[in-house]
């Protein structure tokens, strides 16, 4: 059980990271049968849902262009989050809403029914390794520096720290100045009247980008992007933007948390000050941590690229199936550039991809896989980073079973999972 953490045995697998990918990695591979712990630097699982206040879940569907029917593109794991969460009532009707409190109990009632074992205020500070392998993982918490070792282990980190302290290489945001997507700190606004701000709606933006000219907001992002919310009242903000600072540099993600809090502020005084609506509102809560949209991605067995994306290729060894828009929020400044699938089309994201170069018990899964800048813009929401770690999961527990390095995994066995559980369609 989750009690049973235990310094002196070795697990089958170690998964570093419990956010959507971290999840879903440990689930597949307890599943069949793998011994596994999962550890998490924060108090329960859900990653950027959580921490971050990262909501709704983008589109993780496409339409038959003959029939119009739905085509969902992440399943598995992730479907049966879906379904858990709609049974307690924590699921909007448009299957994208979500409530993050509910999602917490959703995800550890399934981690635990594996008897997953867990570990909660664990960061990952180190690694232990011998003759280039990697046996075991150096955690900093309440009880000092902690070792647990394994045969395998899945990075989902979203960074690649593990990766990186066990000295893969790397690429960090855009090849000629590795300059990252911004970073969002998501805030909640209640006391709203839903029925003014709906008639009002279309004047925020106009009125936002005036104040921008006049020097009265310093926010850089070029529109005011607002969700509704689980609860009446409450209206979801993703629009505080903060540009040319690096999310794995400690120095520079402090600088970019206290700068973005007062772009909360200055965007929620502005619209209590002039939108109808927001009279008698309220700055409910702000995000646990900033959200990252990009950082690290490692560099892999194979690197995904634009190309491979924009003409829906579908590899040999693809493993989840994605179409969410090419979504570059500008690295420097304003602006946002997409790149829209047509309906019915997706690409796969090939298994080399979570293959850290010549690593032989180490994969990663999230939104670190290896790919360029453009390629990670398409895959980094949660569904696919959701599937993506099923997929990692999956192929840890098909090389466990016959003790071979994670290039020499058994295709036909893991491809037979892989679209058993829909992953592959």
């Amino acid at each position: 059980g989750y009690y049973e953490v235990n310094e002196m045995k070795v697990y089958d697998l170690i998964v570093v990271g419990g956010g959507f990918s971290g999840v879903a990695a440990a689930i597949a591979a307890a599943r069949q049968g793998m011994d596994v712990l999962l550890v998490e630097k924060g108090n329960c699982f859900g990653g950027a849902a959580v921490n971050c206040l990262v909501n709704p879940f983008m589109c993780y569907w496409t339409h038959d262009p003959k029939t119009k029917e739905k085509v969902y593109l992440s399943n598995g794991i992730f479907r049966e989050i879906l379904s858990e969460l709609k049974a307690i009532g924590g699921l909007a009707e448009n299957g994208c809403m979500f409530d993050e409190e509910y999602l917490k109990i959703v995800l550890q009632r399934m981690v635990l029914k594996e008897g997953i074992s867990v570990l909660f205020h664990s960061y990952l500070t180190g690694v232990k390794m011998e003759d280039g392998l990697l046996k075991g993982i150096i955690v900093a918490n309440k009880e000092g520096n902690q070792e647990y070792d394994a045969r395998y282990f899945i990075d989902t980190t979203g960074d690649g720290d593990l990766a990186v302290l066990a000295g893969y290489p790397y690429q960090l945001g855009r090849p000629d100045d590795h300059l990252c997507q911004p970073m969002t700190l998501c805030f909640r606004v209640a006391g709203v009247d839903l029925e003014k701000f709906e008639k009002n709606r279309s004047k925020i933006n106009p009125l936002y980008q005036q104040f921008q000219r006049e020097g009265k907001i310093k926010n850089i992002r070029e529109d005011v992007l607002i969700f509704h919310n689980m609860i009446n009242g409450v209206l979801h903000f993703n629009s505080t933007r903060i540009v040319k600072k690096n999310p794995v540099n400690a120095l520079e993600k402090t600088q970019a948390e206290l700068e973005v809090r007062e772009q909360v502020l200055e965007l929620f005084n502005f619209l209590k000050e002039n939108i109808d609506g927001f009279q008698n509102s309220q700055l409910l809560s702000t995000a646990m941590e900033i959200g990252v949209r990009e950082s690290r991605m490692i560099q892999g067995e194979y690197v995904l690229t634009q190309e491979d994306l924009v003409s829906c290729t579908k590899f040999e060894d693809g493993v989840v199936c994605a179409n969410y828009d090419i979504d570059i929020h500008n690295p420097e400044g304003s602006g946002t550039s997409h790149y829209y699938f047509p309906e019915g089309t997706w690409y796969t994201i090939p298994y080399r991809c979570l293959q850290p170069k010549n690593a032989s018990n180490l994969l990663v899964a999230g939104r670190c896989i290896s790919s360029t800048h453009e390629a990670q813009a398409s895959y980094r929401i949660m569904p696919i980073c959701c599937c993506l770690g099923e997929a990692a999961g999956a192929a840890i527990a098909v090389c466990g079973k016959k003790d071979s390095d994670v290039k020499n995994i058994d295709m036909p066995a893991y491809q037979s999972y892989l679209k058993e559980h829909g992953l592959i369609i």
